[in-house]
Parts: C-alpha cells; sequence; structure tokens
C-alpha cells in the first residue's frame, strides 16, 4: 500500500466497520473525492482479492489489501461526480469469484423532512421508507432497507444476498433520527432478510423487519423483499361507490371469515388466496352478505393464535400466498361487488425474539415497566402509544392495508384493552394515568388520531370498534369528543341475546328483559349486531349447540335466533359455518363443513339465511333509519308470560312498515296485535315455512286489520305462528279504487244491516202485534168464560132460589086459596 493511500484512509472509523460498531460506514466506505482523484474503500471479510469494475468500458482496477480482516481500497483517477458506474469482482481465498454491487455510493432515500414527520408521529406514508423498497438508483437497480433502532451500536442488513454476514452491509444512520438505511444493489425481490441489530454491551441479534412487506412462512421466521407496485387493480368501479355501499344506513350483513378453513387446499399445504376467493366469491353472492370479514391476515407465527397475535404487521400472512395474491383476492371479491373489512390488532404484540419485543435493545415498543407493558391475560406486550413512533407505526399500517390493499374497513380488535390500564389487572398491577385515572389517555388519542386521518385520507372506508363495555361515545364525532368509529360491536346484545335462548321456553318468562334490554341502550352507539368466531369456541359450543330441546327445537331455536338479529336494529355479522348450523365447535384445524347444505335440516338453516339477507338488502324498512328510533317501535313487548314480541320496522316513507311477530314460546300460539294503519298486512317471511324445516304453520292469506283498540293502537289484525318461531307481515296500504270498493261494500252492508234491523225491528212489531191478540184474544175469551161461568153460576142460583121458594109458597097459597079462589 502506498504512503499516499495509506494516509487518506480513516483508520479509527475502518476499526469502527472491522469490529462492528460504526453507525456511519458511508463516510469510509464507498466512492470519497481525494483531491483530484477518488478514494473508493470496500469491507468484504475473507476476501483474498477485490477488483473494481466499471460496467461501460469493462475496465478494472486492483484494490489493495488494507487490513487482512478484508478491507480494500484503491484511488482511482476519476472524481466522485464523473465516476462511472462499477461493480466489485470479489474472489475468495478458496479461487471462487462473485460480483457484488456498490451498497454505499447512494443518497438516502429519506429525507428530513421524513424524518421530522415521523418523529411526530405524523408520516402516514411512512411505510414507503421504512422496510425493503425495490428500487432504481442511478440506473442500479436494488432495494433500500430503513429500519428505526435508535438506540442500536449497529445495524446491518443481512439475507440471502450476503451469505447472513452482518459485516458485509453495515447501515447508515441518519442524523439523529433513529433510523438507519442503505441501498443494497446485490438484493433483489423474493430474498429473505432481516436486520442484525448491535446493542449497548455487546450483544447482537437477529429481527425481522416491523416494516417488511412479505415474510417467510411459519416455522421460518426471516421477512421476504417483496414489490407491491406491481399488481394492476381493476377495482375502481367498486372503490367509487364504496361509501354509499357500506357507510351511513346502508344495509351491511357481513360473513366472518378464517381463510384456513374456507376450502381444503388444492395445491400445496395451504390454499392460495386466489383459490380461496374463486371458492367464496359464489358462495357470498348466493347467500346475499355483503362483506366478508378476515380474521386477521398480518403475518403471525402461531396458528392457534387465529392471527391475535402478530409479528408482521405490513405482511400478508404467507400460508396463503403472496402479497399480489391477496391483492388478487380482494380486487375479485370487489369486482363481485363484494367488500372486504381486516381484522386488526393494535392493542398488544406476542413476545417472540424476533419480532418487537426488546427490539433495539431497549423497550422500543412497548412499555418498560410490566404494570404498563404487559397483558397478564394473554401474555404479551402493551404497546406504548405515548411515543410518536410507536402510534405512527400502528396509524401508518391501518392506512397500509386501505390504501395498499384497498381493504374496506378496519375491525379494531379488542379496543377494551386499550381504552383501560386496569384492563384484566388486579390492584397493583397497573399505573394510574397522569390524573388518577383508569383510562389509557395515550391510546384514546392515538385512536381518535386514526380514525381522523383514516376520514380524511379515505372517505367512505369503515372503522369499527371491538369494544365490550360502557365506555362512552365510542362511534361519538370526534368533534364532539367522541372516539370516531363508524360501528361498535354490540357485544351486550350477543351476551344477553344467548344468555335467554339457552332456556327452555317453559323458563324463558322469568328472563324476558334480557330479550328486550338492548333495545334500551340500542341508539346510544352505532352498532353491529355479532354472533362471531368468539361464541363458538373453547367449549363454548356452536350456536346450534347453544339452543335448547330436542333437535327439532334446536333448528327451530336457531331459525328463530337468525331471524330475530335480522330484524333488530343494526349491522349484521355471523361467523362462517354457522349459517350451516354446524354442531362441531370451530377451530382452525379443519374447514367449513360445507356438505352439510345438502343435508333437509342444515340446507334449510342456509336457505333461511340466505332469504334473510336478501330480504334485508331489498326491504329500506330494516335498514334505511337503522340508526334513528324513528325506525323501530315496540307494539307488545311486556307478555313476558307469553313469551311473545311484536314491534314495527319502518323506513322512511310512511307506508314502509314491517310488523315483526315472534313467539319464543315452545306452544303454538294465535297473537293478537295493536297495528299502525289501517290496511292489509301480507306475511313476507315465516322461520316455519316448509323451505326451512318448518312445520308449515304460516300466513298464507293477506291479514285485514280490523277496528278495535288493541295495544294502544285503533287497528290489529291476528297472527297465527307456530312454536319458536317469527313472522314478518308488510304493511300495505288500500287503494283508491279498494277503498272505493270498501266504501261501497261498507255502504251496502250498512244498508244491509239496517235493512236487516228494520226487517227485523217490523217482524218483532209483528210478532209483538200477534202475541197483544193472542193475549186480547185469549183475555176475551177467559172473560166470556167467565162471563158465561158467572151468568151459569147466576142461573143456578136463581134456580136454586126458585126452588127453595116454590116449596115453601104452596103453604102461603094453601092459606090464601081461598080468597084466591075467588080471583080464579
Amino acid at each position: 500500500m502506498t504512503q499516499k493511500l495509506y494516509n487518506l484512509m480513516n483508520w479509527p472509523k475502518i476499526e469502527e466497520i472491522i469490529y462492528l460498531e460504526c453507525d456511519n460506514p458511508h463516510e469510509v466506505l464507498g466512492p470519497h473525492k481525494a483531491g483530484n482523484q477518488t478514494l473508493v474503500q470496500a469491507y468484504f471479510p475473507g476476501a483474498a482479492e477485490v477488483s473494481v469494475v466499471f460496467g461501460e468500458s469493462g475496465k478494472s482496477v486492483q484494490m489493495e489489501l488494507a487490513d487482512e480482516d478484508g478491507f480494500f481500497a484503491a484511488l482511482l483517477p476519476e472524481k466522485g461526480k464523473t465516476l462511472p458506474a462499477y461493480h466489485y469482482l470479489v474472489k475468495d481465498k478458496e479461487g471462487g469469484e462473485r460480483v457484488c454491487g456498490e451498497a454505499y455510493r447512494a443518497a438516502p432515500q429519506i429525507t428530513v423532512n421524513d424524518t421530522d414527520k415521523f418523529n411526530n408521529g405524523i408520516h402516514y406514508t411512512v411505510y414507503e421508507k421504512l422496510g425493503a423498497h425495490p428500487m432504481t438508483i442511478d440506473n442500479v437497480r436494488g432495494v433500500y432497507f430503513a429500519v428505526w433502532a435508535p438506540n442500536v451500536i449497529r445495524a446491518s442488513v443481512v439475507g440471502d444476498f450476503n451469505g447472513w454476514d452482518g459485516r458485509i452491509h453495515q447501515m447508515r444512520r441518519l442524523w439523529d433520527s433513529g433510523i438507519f438505511e442503505l441501498f443494497v444493489p446485490d438484493a433483489k425481490e423474493g430474498d429473505n432478510y432481516k436486520f442484525e441489530l448491535k446493542a449497548k454491551g455487546g450483544l447482537t441479534y437477529l429481527k425481522a423487519d416491523p416494516y417488511g412487506n412479505a415474510a417467510q412462512l411459519r416455522p421460518e421466521t426471516a421477512s421476504v423483499v417483496a414489490d407491491l407496485d406491481r399488481f394492476v387493480w381493476e377495482d375502481e368501479k367498486f372503490i367509487k361507490g364504496r361509501a354509499g355501499f357500506q357507510t351511513g344506513n346502508a344495509p351491511v350483513s357481513v360473513y366472518e371469515i378464517y381463510l384456513g378453513s374456507v376450502t381444503a387446499p388444492l395445491s400445496g399445504s395451504y390454499a392460495n388466496y386466489r383459490e380461496i376467493a374463486a371458492r367464496l366469491i359464489p358462495y357470498i353472492k348466493e347467500m346475499g352478505y355483503t362483506h366478508v370479514e378476515l380474521m386477521p391476515v398480518m403475518e403471525h407465527p402461531l396458528d392457534g393464535s387465529w392471527g391475535y397475535q402478530v409479528i408482521g404487521y405490513y405482511a400478508p400472512t404467507a400460508r396463503y400466498g403472496s402479497p399480489e395474491d391477496f391483492m388478487y383476492f380482494v380486487n375479485e371479491l370487489h369486482k363481485a361487488g363484494i367488500g372486504v373489512i381486516l381484522d386488526w390488532v393494535p392493542a398488544h404484540f406476542p413476545r417472540d425474539a424476533y419480532g418487537l419485543s426488546n427490539f433495539d435493545g431497549t423497550c422500543l415498543y412497548e412499555h418498560r415497566d410490566p404494570r404498563q407493558g404487559s397483558h397478564p391475560h394473554w401474555g404479551t406486550l402493551i404497546y406504548n402509544y405515548g411515543r410518536p413512533q410507536v402510534s405512527n407505526y400502528l396509524i401508518a399500517n391501518a392506512l397500509f392495508w386501505v390504501e395498499k390493499y384497498h381493504v374496506d374497513g378496519i375491525r379494531m380488535d379488542a379496543v377494551a384493552s386499550m381504552l383501560y390500564l386496569d384492563y384484566g389487572k388486579k390492584d397493583g398491577e397497573w399505573v394510574a394515568n397522569m390524573y388518577g385515572g383508569k383510562e389509557n389517555l395515550e391510546a384514546i388519542e392515538m385512536i381518535k388520531h386514526l380514525n381522523s386521518v383514516m376520514k380524511k385520507r379515505n372517505p367512505g372506508v369503515l372503522s369499527i370498534a371491538e369494544e365490550s363495555t360502557a365506555f362512552p361515545k365510542i362511534t361519538g364525532a370526534l368533534e364532539e369528543g367522541g372516539l370516531g368509529f363508524d360501528l361498535k360491536w354490540n357485544m351486550g346484545f350477543m351476551n344477553d341475546y344467548l344468555d335467554y335462548i339457552k332456556y327452555d321456553p317453559y323458563f324463558r318468562a322469568h328472563h324476558h328483559g334480557e330479550l328486550t334490554f338492548s333495545m334500551v341502550y340500542a341508539y346510544s352507539e352505532k352498532f353491529m349486531l355479532v354472533f362471531s368466531h368468539d361464541e363458538v369456541v373453547h367449549g363454548k359450543a356452536s350456536l346450534i349447540g347453544k339452543m335448547p330441546g330436542e333437535r327439532e327445537q334446536k333448528f327451530a331455536n336457531l331459525r328463530l335466533t337468525y331471524a330475530y338479529m335480522m330484524t333488530h336494529p343494526g349491522k349484521k355479522l355471523l361467523f362462517m359455518g354457522q349459517d350451516l348450523g354446524e354442531f362441531d365447535e370451530w377451530n382452525e384445524a379443519r374447514q367449513v363443513e360445507w356438505e352439510l347444505a345438502q343435508v333437509p335440516e342444515h340446507q334449510g338453516i342456509s336457505e333461511l339465511m340466505k332469504d334473510l339477507n336478501h330480504l334485508y338488502r331489498a326491504t329500506p324498512e330494516l335498514y334505511a333509519l337503522d340508526d334513528a328510533p324513528e325506525g323501530f317501535e315496540w307494539v307488545n313487548h311486556i307478555s313476558w308470560e307469553e313469551c311473545f314480541l311484536t314491534f314495527l320496522r319502518k323506513g322512511r316513507k310512511e307506508d314502509e312498515v314491517l310488523l315483526v311477530v315472534a313467539n319464543f314460546s315452545g306452544v303454538e300460539r294465535e297473537i293478537t296485535t295493536g297495528v299502525p294503519y289501517d290496511g292489509k298486512y301480507k306475511e313476507i317471511f315465516n322461520t316455519d315455512n316448509t323451505r326451512y324445516g318448518g312445520t308449515g304453520i304460516v300466513n298464507s292469506r293477506v291479514k285485514r286489520s280490523r277496528a278495535g283498540e288493541w295495544d294502544d293502537r285503533p287497528v290489529s289484525v291476528t297472527v297465527k305462528v307456530a312454536p319458536l318461531s317469527l313472522s314478518i307481515l308488510k304493511y300495505i296500504p288500500l287503494t283508491e279504487e279498494e277503498i272505493a270498493i270498501e266504501a261501497v261494500e261498507r255502504a251496502a252492508a250498512e244498508k244491509a244491516e239496517a235493512d236487516r234491523l228494520a226487517a227485523e225491528k217490523g217482524e218483532a212489531y209483528r210478532k209483538a202485534a200477534e202475541r197483544m191478540e193472542a193475549y186480547r184474544k185469549a183475555a176475551e175469551k177467559t172473560g166470556n168464560k167467565a162471563a158465561e161461568k158467572k151468568t151459569a153460576e147466576s142461573t143456578a142460583a136463581k134456580r136454586s132460589t126458585g126452588k127453595n121458594t116454590a116449596a115453601k109458597k104452596p103453604a102461603r097459597r094453601a092459606k090464601s086459596e081461598e080468597p084466591g079462589e075467588k080471583e080464579s
């Protein structure tokens, strides 16, 4: 080595590089101006010879070995700015050769503005800067790597492109940002890689890329270089109409799925995202669901976690294919008119050594104090939401799935555990906030920040909270102090209803409040009613398994359950397999029992859910005023002893009214219920229809309301309902012609009635007259007889008197006969 070359070299820095303690290798490695020449230095541990080879001319310059560990240098006559493109030809001691690009020539692709925004927690596309990104710089193709690890002494990127040797590609720290970066020409799409970090104290270890866009299939743990900009999307029409399709009071019926349970593998150990899409789309369209909700697709190490313990937040799991395969999955669902919602887990992360835990030798993503940073329930770690770069990591991640993968909604998992510092903890196991309360103020701020940015950047995308407490204003507007979610899972409805329905109908009367309580708070938030995966695992039984009674009653109860959910205010969600009436609990190791659709009883459940979904989407009464009290009205919810409910669902138009009659008892009933309008009521759905496996007790004829107060309403109808069944009747106003006909018929009926009454009255008069005549005649007859009798009696009396006189007179006459004789 010449003295001039020796003098030009920065030996203390070279020593830092060789001893792997350098955080700015670009200061030494690569080309540097040296007067009218260029000093090129390179570090290839174990190399015997290294040459600089110019690409266009093929000219090469042998480099001098400056340190026996593999540090080489050469003084080139060209100046730095005019130095043509070059690469290294490296020969090892065994005679092997390899070509290596220059990793220390490119300028940083991350600016001061980028790092300032990141350090303030507002770099919403930081995923385009950190991680691994294939790109071309100065006509050189390679991969740009960047990682945030502020507390390490040194960071290197290792992978398939450098033999996993942390000495070769040491990274540059960008000022005081804590970010290390390096452009590696030798890396390419599909290469496996990790970051090798050296912590203070000397501990050196490997970490997967927190921003990695792909990952190896478990149990392997490396990140994989992926290009997300190559896929051609074809869902512009769906995206354009997305807001109208799913926001406000649009009908939303979600099919929750675990991707591994959709279909058995068609090739390899798992079905591909493309295969799953081909199997899923026809089913979703036929069944009438509007959306699918995917249990977490982010990369995770343990199948049994179902994706809820995430390591690779920016990588769709390799179990089902590549990032491009997942883009195809979303694209195809959108083309079929089906929305895609992702479960997302910002509440906690696992302790796996290759993940975020103790990332840079310190508690970078989590809290240092285990009372703040540890989840006792799940054995996981809690994010430090108050650290701007950590909240930025999470906020940008939610945006990433929406903006890069076109998903239509984010359902935030375990929100309650984020809101409360004492969630799942005993006294002494948690630290109060600055005001002495138990609310996690930093998590609340992060949630508000995310929802605010999401609405501004991606209007029409749903933000959904799985929140199980009474924390106020979950779906409240941000400007009114709310958290800004669009929807909240109604865990109360699910728990109360399942507690109620498990009882034998004979005992339900005493639990009637559990059935109706959900309407007490129905409009305090914007709710989604759910029967989710959480309720069909871990010994809880499937939904049909929760139903009481013999087999026939179980199916009847399940039909009633689904119909009640679909007629109750709120969006809808049902977990896969439950619309087939699976008796087996779900587990991640099996696919859905699709064959049950051929079994009559189960086919009936499937047909019922299909008809309910299509009815729901086609009937404004069931969704148009879903979040307004005006859209629902109890008719009779107090007949607890009879275990039935009647209520109305209303649309925006006056004549958009449905009458719902639900019989939760085990006996057939004829239920008379008040209705709001005089008119006709036609049954449009009945869970006891034989099509669904019922007994066929339906109301096939249109019901005409009858006058007479009932349930505080002026008119009523009587509906026949089977045990454990629900009937939906649609109000049909009378037409003018029908009103006119009814008026004529009513007039005719009134006239006929009047004539009848008049006839009856005349007949009554006639009969009364006849009776009077009969009475008169009878009286006369009676009077004649009495007179005759009196006459007879009088005559008899006279006769009797005459005889007595005649008997006495002769004696008198005898005394006077002597003078009488004179007379005679």
